[in-house]
């Protein structure tokens, strides 16, 4: 496909989806500009299970009081706006991306401001025979893959929390791999060298932060803890291959050092991944693992140390099968996942592991070469392992979704 949406994911969107070519092209003096999006919504309803209802919710896969939920909301992908331009200067090809993300949900009265993000504001410049270089704001490079490959890209995925009045869900980020996230950057891509190509970047490093697990059990690192002022360091590497039998493997990885108030000094936290997709006809599997200390489970930085800066080590992994009905178009997938967050020397006192989980079911099928229809069924489930056994907690959210996804 073209570079119309410019977008990073787009072309993982269009191959999931129908493979149509999209966007609006607006030849404008010098430049030619695309103009594209995506709009999407669904109903979801979620029911609640275990140590997870009542007033406090314990595990945050609830709505605190409630045994189910029922909401009409943007899925893992935010509807998008994207305007992009290309041009040929002096050699060298120039172009820019800048994006506005709208949620499609609201949840008080009178209230139409629903949460807006902007994700995409970058520039790039290179050649051919060299490789481009991107200035910006963009996806993260670390665990890019990841959520590239994930068929939950088309729809829901996991129902934790509240779904209503939120940009996007988290389709599989968390019970499987991390979130790559939208990130300052200055990134250089190599050329394409027979599939092989390298990218690597300086990303502005964040604060470590507490949250991400909400249980009482967890002791989580201050707003002391800083990566602020500091550089992060990702990189990633892919060799993907045609023919009967074709695929893509991946490997990448991030580095960021984390600094903390008074005598306790500092630590680098780190990940990396490898994952696969092997295409044989009209069926494509896909298998994702990845491991850090102190890079947290779900969004990067968060609970990845406790209040004392020790790391904690995490890991993630997921499996996708999925089939594309021949002469229909519709597209079968089951996928599973896990993320896993373990306590280090001094979290052992309270807590072992906290783990979260999901299959998903999903149906996605091409009404029109622009519009999907989406079904899917996804059951997430949150472990808590105490030091004690009677304290071990246990919570499942079992989610429905049915709704569209449009790209244009």
């Amino acid at each position: 496909m073209n570079t119309k949406l410019n977008v990073a994911v787009a072309a993982a969107l269009f191959a999931a989806a129908t493979g149509a070519q999209a966007g609006i092209t607006i030849p404008a003096g010098d430049w030619t500009l695309d103009i594209g999006g995506v709009v999407n919504a669904y109903y979801t309803h979620t029911t609640y299970s275990g140590d997870n209802t009542g007033n406090t919710a314990p595990l945050g896969l609830g709505t605190g009081n409630q045994n189910s939920s029922a909401n009409i909301t943007t899925g893992l992908l935010p509807n998008y706006l994207s305007v992009s331009g290309k041009t040929r200067q002096n050699d060298l090809d120039v172009g820019f991306t800048i994006s506005i993300n709208p949620g499609a949900s609201t949840t008080g009265a009178g209230v139409q401001g629903s949460q807006q993000e902007n994700r995409q504001a970058f520039l790039t410049f290179g050649d051919a025979s060299w490789g481009s270089v991107k200035l910006g704001k963009d996806l993260g490079i670390y665990a890019s893959d990841a959520i590239l490959n994930d068929m939950t890209l088309l729809g829901v995925g996991g129902g934790a929390g509240n779904l209503a009045g939120n940009t996007t869900t988290l389709g599989r980020i968390g019970t499987g791999f991390m979130y790559a996230d939208w990130k300052s950057q200055i990134a250089y891509s190599s050329p394409n060298w027979n599939g092989f190509q390298f990218t690597a970047g300086l990303t502005q490093a964040w604060n470590a932060q507490n949250g991400g697990v909400p249980t009482p059990a967890i002791t989580s690192a201050t707003s002391t803890a800083r990566g602020e002022g500091q550089t992060a360091y990702e990189g990633k590497a892919s060799y993907e291959w045609t023919g009967d039998v074709a695929g893509k493997v991946w490997a990448s990885a991030i580095s960021q050092k984390v600094e903390f108030a008074g005598a306790l000094g500092s630590e680098r936290a780190y990940g990396w991944d490898l994952g696969t997709t092997i295409k044989v006809a009209d069926f494509a599997l896909t298998g994702y693992y990845g491991q850090g200390k102190g890079i947290g489970q779900t969004f990067q930085l968060r609970d990845g140390f406790d209040a004392t800066g020790k790391r904690r080590d995490s890991d993630q992994w997921y499996v996708q099968g999925t089939y594309a009905i021949p002469g229909v178009g519709t597209k079968l997938g089951v996928s599973y996942g896990e993320s896993t967050l373990d306590a280090n020397s001094v979290d052992k006192a309270v807590w072992k592991e906290v783990q979260d989980s999901m299959w998903t079911v999903g149906a996605y099928h091409p009404l029109t070469k622009h519009l999907n229809l989406v079904a899917e069924y996804s059951q997430s489930q949150r472990d808590v392992d105490s030091s004690v056994a009677a304290n071990d907690l246990k919570a499942k959210a079992k989610t429905i979704s049915l709704g569209a996804i449009l790209f244009f």
